[in-house]
C-alpha cells in the first residue's frame, strides 16, 4: 500500500460544492497542548468522524473523490454522524499533529486517507485507545486501526481493454505519479487489459513526480502526444490530461471519479473509486459497537470501485467485450494478473493457472510486457 508520499500540493482554484449543513470545516493548523484524553461515546448523540486529506477537495480526484464518500455517508446517516475535514494536510510531522488534534476533539473514528499518514495514524492511535482509525492504502493495523483500499486493478484492465479497441497510432501514454508498487500495479493491470485486445499496443510512461500538479500533469500529456500517443491515462489526480485530449481530439481515460465533464468527446470512461458505502458501513460498526480492525480490499463485485458510464463513441461490441469482462470480475472467475504474465524480458512472473498473489501485488516493482521504457532507478519507495 503505497500511497501519498512527502508531497506538497498546488492549489485548485474555481471548485465549489455544497457542504452538508451538520459538516464541520476546520484549517490545517489545528493547535495541540491538550493531554491525550478520550471519552465514551455519548448516548444520543452524533457519532464525531474526522477526514484527514492530502489534497484539496476540489482536485476532482483522489481526494475529492473521498470527500464524495464522506458526504454519501452523512446523508446515509442524517443526524447519526457529524464529520470533520482536514484539507491539505502533509505527511509527516503535520499529519500526526493534525490526526491528534482530531482526536482531542472528540472524534471518534478518524479516517486518514494517504499512505504518508501510516505511522503518524499508528502513533497517535497508541495514545488514543478508545478512539477507532481506518488508514487508507496502508498495511499497519493495531487494535483500533484498520486498513482499506480498492482493487483499482479491477478498473484498470477495463479501460485497458478499451484503449486496445480505439487506439489507431497503437500507442497508448500513462502519465504516473511516482514509481511505487501501487502505480506500477496499475499500469501492470492496464497494460494486461490493453494487451488483452490488442497485442500490438504498447504503453509509454511519462512520471511527474507529484500526485497532483495540473501544470505538470499537462505537459507530461503533451509529451505522450508528441511520441504518437492517441489514448491518455493516468495515475495521477487533476483533469489535465482528459482536457489536453479534448483539445487534441483523442481519446483519455479518468481516474479517481468519473471526469467527463472536462471532454465529453475525448473521456471514454473513468477508473473510479468509491468510499461511500465503506465509511457509512464502518461508522455504523463504532456506533453499533461492532468495529474491529480489518484489512479490506475490495473491488467492483464489493462496489469499492468501478468504470464510469461509457462514451457511446465505443462500439457496441467493444462496450459487450469490457461488462462481461466486469461481470468475470465481480463473480471472482477472473483476475487481471492471470497467467500467464511476462515481464518486459520475457520471463514469465505467473504461470499459467495462477495469479499474481496480493502480497505480490503489493511489492510490485516490474513492468509487464507491453510496457517501453525503465522504471526510474532509485526511487522506488
Amino acid at each position: 500500500m503505497d500511497r501519498r508520499k512527502f508531497i506538497k500540493y498546488a492549489s485548485f482554484t474555481g471548485a465549489s460544492f455544497t457542504i452538508a449543513a451538520c459538516t464541520e470545516r476546520k484549517s490545517n493548523n489545528p493547535q495541540s497542548g491538550v493531554s491525550p484524553r478520550t471519552s465514551p461515546i455519548a448516548v444520543n448523540e452524533p457519532l464525531k468522524v474526522g477526514f484527514v486529506y492530502v489534497g484539496p477537495v476540489g482536485d476532482f480526484g483522489w481526494t475529492y473523490a473521498h470527500d464524495l464518500g464522506r458526504r454519501e455517508m452523512e446523508v446515509n446517516l442524517q443526524g447519526r454522524v457529524r464529520s470533520t475535514f482536514i484539507e491539505n494536510v502533509s505527511e509527516g510531522a503535520d499529519a500526526e499533529r493534525v490526526i491528534r488534534q482530531l482526536a482531542l476533539d472528540g472524534n471518534k473514528l478518524i479516517f486518514t486517507t494517504s499512505f504518508g499518514y501510516m505511522n503518524p495514524t499508528i502513533k497517535v492511535a497508541k495514545d488514543f485507545p478508545d478512539v477507532y482509525f481506518e488508514h487508507c492504502t496502508g498495511y499497519k493495523r493495531a487494535a483500533n486501526v484498520g486498513t482499506y483500499l480498492g482493487r483499482f486493478e479491477e478498473p484498470r484492465y477495463l479501460t485497458g481493454m478499451i484503449a486496445g479497441k480505439m487506439t489507431k497510432s497503437n500507442i497508448i501514454g500513462f502519465i504516473g505519479a511516482y514509481p511505487i508498487p501501487e502505480v506500477i500495479r496499475g499500469i501492470g493491470a492496464f497494460t494486461q487489459g490493453l494487451r488483452a485486445t490488442n497485442p500490438k499496443a504498447k504503453l509509454r510512461v511519462v512520471w511527474v513526480q507529484s500526485w497532483y500538479d495540473p501544470a505538470k500533469e499537462r505537459e507530461a500529456a503533451q509529451a505522450l502526444v508528441n511520441l504518437d500517443a492517441d489514448v491518455l491515462t493516468q495515475h495521477t489526480d487533476s483533469s489535465a490530461a482528459v482536457q489536453l485530449a479534448e483539445e487534441k481530439g483523442i481519446f483519455a481515460f479518468g481516474y479517481n471519479t468519473d471526469m467527463s465533464r472536462f471532454g465529453a468527446k475525448a473521456h471514454l470512461t473513468s477508473a473510479i473509486n468509491k468510499w461511500g458505502k465503506f465509511y457509512t458501513d464502518k461508522a455504523l460498526a463504532v456506533i453499533n459497537g461492532t468495529w474491529k480492525p480489518e484489512n479490506v480490499w475490495y473491488g467492483i463485485g464489493q462496489g469499492m470501485v468501478d468504470i464510469s458510464p461509457l462514451n457511446p463513441a465505443i462500439p457496441q461490441d467493444v462496450q459487450r467485450l469490457v461488462m462481461a469482462k466486469r461481470e468475470e470480475f465481480i463473480k471472482g472467475s477472473a483476475h487481471p494478473f492471470n497467467g500467464p504474465v511476462k515481464d518486459q524480458k520475457g520471463v514469465v512472473r505467473v504461470p499459467q493457472g495462477k495469479v499474481l498473489e496480493d502480497k505480490q501485488q503489493l511489492a510490485m516493482d516490474w513492468y509487464v510486457e507491453g510496457v517501453e521504457g525503465s522504471l526510474p532507478k532509485g526511487s522506488l519507495k
